[in-house]
C-alpha cells in the first residue's frame, strides 16, 4: 500500500461545512461514492433485475465476500469472517458457540468496563441455559487474575467505549488458554481504528460493527470471526436458514453448513451492505499501521490540550497513548451540557452516562487543524462558561 493521504481520503467523505466531526466512534460519516453505489444497488439490481438479484448480483455472496475484505482489517483468515444481523446477535451466537465448545465449565468471565449489551446478551444466555451457568463480571484490571479452572469463555470488548482504554489481546488471550478458557472478543471501537492481529494472537471468536470505523452507515450489519480451527465444530444456537448447508433444498431439519458461513442467519441486508462496500473502497487505500500513528498524534494533540486550557475536565482515558483506542475520553459534573455546547458551535462529540465526555480521533477525514479548532472552541465555552444555559441542559431521548 503507498503512504496514507489523509487529504485524499478526506475528500472521500460527506463532511457538513463548519463541522468538526469528533464522533466516528458512534456513527462514521458519509462516503461520498455510498449514495451513487445504493442507488445503482436500487434502480439496476432491485429495480431492473427483482429477484434476480440474488444471482445476477451476487446478493447471497455478499455476507462472505465483505467479510473477506474486513478480514484484513483485523488479522483474520479470509474464510473466517461473515457479515449479517447485529452485534449483539453475532455476540449471543459466539458466546453459546464457546460455552458449547467448553461444555465442562460453567462461567462467561467479562469486566465491568464491557458495552452494557454484550453483557445483557450474556445474561439473557445463562438465564435461558440455567445448570449453574453463570455471568462473573470483574473491573477490567482484574480479568487475568479471575481467569480460573471454572471459566469457559472470557468475553472482552478490546476498547473500553467510554474511556478508550484498551486490552492487550495478545496476552489475555494467552492466560485465558493457559487457563482453559476460550476467548470472545468485541471489536466494535477497534475494528478500523488500529491493527488487530485475531490470528496471530490465537483468538477463537470475535465480532464487530461496520457503522463506527468502518463507515458503513446507520445499522450496517455486523460480522463475526470463528478461527478455522473450530468452525467444523460450533454448533449455531440459531440455527437460521441460511446457515444451513443447503438452504434451498428447504430440507425440515437443519444441517449446519461450512465453516463460519453456519453463523449466518437470517437474509442478508442488502441495500446496508452495498452502503458498506462504499466503504470497503476506501478501506482498501489504507495501510491500517499508518492510520494507527496518525490517530495517536491527534489524540495526543488534543489531550495536552484540553489539560493545558480546561484544567477542569479530568482525563478519563489511559494517559499513555499505547494504551488507548482512537479516542479521548474525560469527566465532568456537567459533561451533557457541555458536549451540547460543543455540538452548537459546530464540534461534535458525544456524551456518555454519568459524566464522560467522548472524543473519536478518524485520520481519514480529521486533520491537525480540526483538533486544534475543536481545542480553541472546548477551551472559550469553559472559560465563558456558555455551556451553562437552559437549552445545554435539556435531555434529547
Amino acid at each position: 500500500l503507498a503512504p496514507l493521504d489523509f487529504a485524499a481520503t478526506k475528500a472521500l467523505f460527506h463532511l457538513p461545512e463548519g463541522v468538526i466531526y469528533l464522533d466516528g466512534n458512534s456513527l462514521g460519516p458519509l462516503p461520498r461514492a455510498a449514495a451513487a453505489r445504493v442507488d445503482d444497488c436500487v434502480q439496476a439490481e432491485w429495480g431492473d433485475m427483482l429477484i434476480g438479484g440474488w444471482n445476477k448480483a451476487g446478493w447471497m455472496d455478499q455476507p462472505a465476500r465483505l467479510g473477506a475484505r474486513i478480514a484484513r482489517l483485523i488479522g483474520a483468515e479470509p474464510e473466517a469472517v461473515v457479515l449479517g444481523d447485529t452485534l449483539s446477535i453475532k455476540i449471543y451466537q459466539a458466546l453459546a458457540a464457546a460455552l458449547q465448545l467448553n461444555p465442562a465449565r460453567r462461567v462467561i468471565l467479562s469486566d465491568s468496563g464491557n458495552f452494557p449489551s454484550d453483557l445483557y446478551m450474556a445474561e439473557g444466555l445463562v438465564n435461558m441455559l440455567g445448570q449453574g451457568y453463570s455471568l462473573r463480571v470483574v473491573p477490567p484490571e482484574d480479568i487475568a487474575d479471575a481467569l480460573d479452572e471454572n471459566v469457559a469463555v472470557m468475553m472482552l470488548t478490546q476498547v473500553d467505549y467510554r474511556t478508550g482504554r484498551l486490552h492487550d489481546m495478545a496476552n489475555l488471550t494467552r492466560h485465558a488458554h493457559q487457563k482453559g478458557a476460550l476467548t470472545l472478543w468485541d471489536l466494535a471501537h477497534s475494528a478500523g481504528a488500529l491493527p488487530i492481529d485475531l490470528s496471530g494472537c490465537g483468538v477463537d471468536f470475535a465480532a464487530g460493527c461496520t457503522y463506527k470505523y468502518l463507515n458503513g452507515g446507520p445499522g450496517a450489519p455486523a460480522f463475526i470471526y470463528v478461527a478455522p480451527r473450530h468452525a467444523a465444530h460450533v454448533a449455531p444456537a440459531l440455527s437460521g436458514w441460511l446457515g444451513h448447508a443447503a438452504p434451498f433444498d428447504f430440507s425440515p431439519t437443519y444441517q449446519p453448513g461450512q465453516g463460519v458461513s453456519r453463523l449466518r442467519v437470517g437474509t442478508p441486508a442488502v441495500l446496508q451492505m452495498a452502503a458498506l462496500e462504499a466503504a470497503l473502497d476506501i478501506w482498501d487505500r489504507v495501510d491500517i499501521s499508518a492510520l494507527r500513528a496518525a490517530s495517536i498524534t491527534l489524540s495526543e494533540m488534543f489531550l495536552t490540550g484540553v489539560q493545558d486550557r480546561c484544567p477542569e475536565l479530568r482525563l478519563a482515558s489511559p494517559r499513555a497513548a499505547a494504551h488507548r483506542g482512537s479516542q479521548v475520553s474525560f469527566h465532568h459534573p456537567q459533561g451533557y451540557a457541555i458536549m451540547q455546547a460543543l455540538i452548537a458551535k459546530g464540534v461534535i462529540g458525544d456524551f456518555r452516562a454519568p459524566d464522560i465526555l467522548r472524543f473519536g480521533f478518524t485520520p481519514l477525514y480529521i486533520g491537525a487543524d480540526e483538533v486544534r479548532w475543536a481545542v480553541d472552541i472546548l477551551a472559550q465555552i469553559m472559560a465563558d462558561r456558555s455551556w451553562d444555559q437552559p437549552q445545554f441542559h435539556r435531555r434529547s431521548s
